[in-house]
């Protein structure tokens, strides 16, 4: 094999997170020499998903190198004393998110023609935890109730009152209103989601924090802001029904966000992108000349001492070398390995509709014993039929915008709470992975500004700290288009970007 100095790379990407190897797949038609190397001995950066003993050597090396990670404090815990748990019968990703089926993501994975090689399942229902009557989360006697997001489901709802069914129906008619017929009466205010709620809609209070749930925001209703949940909710009932009746979300099978990643890193593999694994960009000289008329250089070394000349290089903080860790979020994150199926979540929600392999479950701060105005724990429940676990068990990805111990034990504590529902008095957790993932808030969140790439001297590009939304961010999509216009240059004229034809005698990209 050619060593790397033999070969002047027009293009090196960095790290095979989502951004990354999104770029990889973007740039596998263009006809560049590209280079794609990664620090890790595996596929998929902040979105990487693993087996068991793949998860414990992760959680190992995170807390001996945390330079190197956008993730702190990773610890491991198994009740599976017997040891029946086949480390390889489970993928359990580290960023699980969603996708709507209004994402721009799945039409642009049709056009590279990679959608032949991923398969997705259905998101069902939405849950929250709430409590009988007067009863508080001291005094126990909470239930899981599943959360109206149509006409339907509010008529066949036996919790809402008839007055407060009113209010909610005038709510659903307002956000499913075409953009176009939206009127200057209509704009969302500069206030909080519980205020709007209650001033624009008369919405009681307990309704507010229901409604939250399918804006998937991290934040309590009254610290979220009216116009981040509003235009998430109508994006949420807009999707429903787009791939199929009574779902509106999707998760990519066999390890979420990862697999993606795998897909366009293969995409440019055939389209002769050269990997690297196992080593980082450890330090970028710039070219000190060039030929006349040849594009400029920079002379860059990997960790294994190799050495070798590219024009971009491209990657996100934690890839690059001599770029300080940016300013971040932090949430507490956890991966539970329970031993039940939790088949109540999975109702099929409309007729004709598919059996859901997703469900999202939603416990209010007050639910756990904390101020109203306290953010929620999210879990998202997956089933066995993503191929993340063995069947009769599920997986519990859990999160709150509260790092550390707190977050954790609130995490804890909501976990409990879901097990209690469950009419198997058995179930139990088999196995842990508790961690603090930073990142970058979703856009409009807590006053977060839209991500951006960084464009540094001797053309080197950076993306911004991965998204902890729960949800992908479209703004990916735009991030890589900026990247790929850079390293395209007046040659972006003349593609169209992530729109492929077939591979000739080919009908994916293997």
């Amino acid at each position: 094999m050619e060593s790397l100095a033999e070969t002047p790379w027009d293009v090196t990407i960095s790290g095979t997170g989502l951004a990354q190897s999104l770029l990889a797949l973007a740039l596998s038609r263009s006809g560049k020499k590209v280079l794609h190397v990664d620090q890790n001995q595996y596929y998929g950066g902040s979105e990487a998903a693993f087996s068991l003993q793949e998860a414990q050597d992760w959680a190992t090396q995170v807390n001996e190198e945390p330079e190197r990670f956008p993730f702190e404090n990773a610890i491991v815990s198994s009740q599976d004393s017997n040891g029946v748990l086949a480390s390889r019968a489970y993928t359990l990703s580290l960023s699980p998110q969603m996708i709507y089926a209004r994402s721009e993501l799945l039409p642009t994975l049709v056009s590279s023609k990679v959608y032949r090689q991923l398969e997705f399942l259905a998101v069902g229902s939405w849950w929250i935890y709430k409590f009988q009557n007067d009863t508080t989360a001291e005094q126990g006697g909470g239930f899981m109730y599943r959360v109206p997001s149509s006409r339907e489901d509010v008529f066949a709802d036996d919790f809402i009152g008839v007055k407060s069914k009113r209010t909610l129906m005038k709510f659903i008619r307002h956000i499913a209103k075409q953009e176009a017929e939206t009127k200057p009466e209509d704009e969302v205010p500069d206030t909080s989601f519980s205020e709007y709620l209650a001033s624009k809609f008369q919405l009681p209070a307990e309704l507010h924090s229901t409604l939250l749930s399918l804006a998937l925001s991290q934040d309590s209703d009254q610290q979220t802001s009216a116009a981040f949940a509003v235009p998430r909710i109508k994006r949420h009932m807009a999707s429903i029904g787009v791939f199929g009746p009574g779902f509106g979300s999707l998760i990519a099978k066999w390890g979420g966000g990862s697999e993606i990643s795998q897909v366009g890193c293969r995409s440019l593999a055939v389209g002769g992108g050269v990997y690297v694994l196992g080593s980082g960009i450890q330090s970028i000289t710039p070219a000190i000349e060039t030929e006349p008329g040849a594009d400029a250089r920079a002379q860059v070394r990997l960790s294994n001492d190799e050495t070798f000349q590219s024009t971009f290089v491209i990657g996100s903080d934690w890839e690059l070398p001599g770029q300080p860790r940016p300013q971040c979020d932090k949430v507490s994150r956890s991966i539970a390995i329970v031993s039940d199926p939790f088949s109540t979540l999975f109702p099929v929600t409309a007729d004709g509709g598919p059996v859901p392999s997703g469900a999202v479950v939603l416990f209010p701060g007050s639910s756990l014993g904390q101020p109203d105005d306290a953010p929620p724990v999210y879990i998202l429940v997956h089933t066995s039929e993503t191929g993340e676990c063995p069947s009769g068990q599920c997986v519990l990805y859990c999160s709150v915008s509260i790092p550390g111990l707190k977050g954790q034990s609130l995490i804890e504590d909501a976990v409990r709470k879901l097990l209690e529902s469950t009419p198997n008095t058995d179930a139990k957790v088999l196995w842990s992975l508790r961690y603090t993932q930073l990142g970058r808030s979703a856009d409009g969140a807590r006053g977060t500004q839209p991500a951006k790439l960084t464009m540094h001297p001797n053309n080197v590009i950076s993306f911004p700290p991965p998204s902890l939304d729960l949800t992908f961010d479209d703004r990916v999509l735009d991030l890589v288009k900026e990247a790929w216009e850079a390293v395209m240059g007046d040659e972006a004229a003349n593609h169209e970007f992530m729109i492929f034809e077939d591979r000739e005698g080919a009908y994916d990209e293997e």
